[in-house]
């Protein structure tokens, strides 16, 4: 029988550790980069290690960036008055596409009992300070519609509604496109609950 190197197989186990990424995929990707050029294997080599070098958290936010502060929370045409809360980085890039135009917070995870995460592992203390110099008028809370979201939500609602800031939740329901007869029940509940007046 025939055996892998050990160096294709160190590879394709790194692979597999990223989330994602199967035992096939983590094999054509191996092989993929075996006979690429040397170039491409290198360059993906250093996109990784700069990745860890060149990215820092950002001091007001904690977005992923290269500099602190970050470039939304140093752009002085962002509405400071509105602070959008968010469980990772992609969420904060996805409100960007929809053009959000005002300041993030972003908490790093959910509270989530079962995999032993409470709020003081995720950056909730530190949104406190940012909403008692009283310029921030409105905290939207945009973490997903899962039960752990959902908890994370109401936590935060129940800190900072002392505080007389306004508190929102996005919006939940169907999406654009989307056929009532293959929604599920929660969705068409809550679809039904933030009904507007056409």
């Amino acid at each position: 029988m025939a055996t892998i190197p050990k160096v294709v197989q160190n590879l394709i186990e790194a692979f597999e550790r990223l989330p994602g990424i199967g035992p096939k995929t983590a094999q054509r990707l191996t092989y993929y980069l075996l006979h690429a050029p040397k170039e491409e294997a290198e360059a993906l080599a250093k996109a990784a290690l700069d990745l860890k070098e060149k990215t820092v958290i950002c001091e007001i936010c904690f977005n992923i960036s290269e500099t602190s502060p970050c470039p939304v929370c140093s752009d002085p045409s962002r509405d400071r008055s509105v602070i959008a809360i968010v469980e990772d980085p992609l969420d904060m890039l996805a409100l960007e596409k929809a053009n959000f135009n005002g300041l993030y917070h972003i908490l790093h995870g959910v509270i989530s009992p079962l995999e032993n995460i409470g709020p003081e592992e995720l950056r909730i203390r530190e949104l406190l300070p940012r909403l008692k110099s009283g310029e921030v008028k409105e905290v939207i809370l945009a973490t997903n519609p899962t039960m752990e979201g959902e908890a994370t939500a109401m936590y935060i609602d129940r800190l900072i509604s002392p505080l007389g800031v306004k508190v929102t939740r996005i919006a939940r329901g169907l999406p654009v496109g989307g056929d009532l007869e293959y929604a599920d029940e929660t969705t068409l509940s809550r679809a039904l609950e933030g009904r507007k007046e056409y």
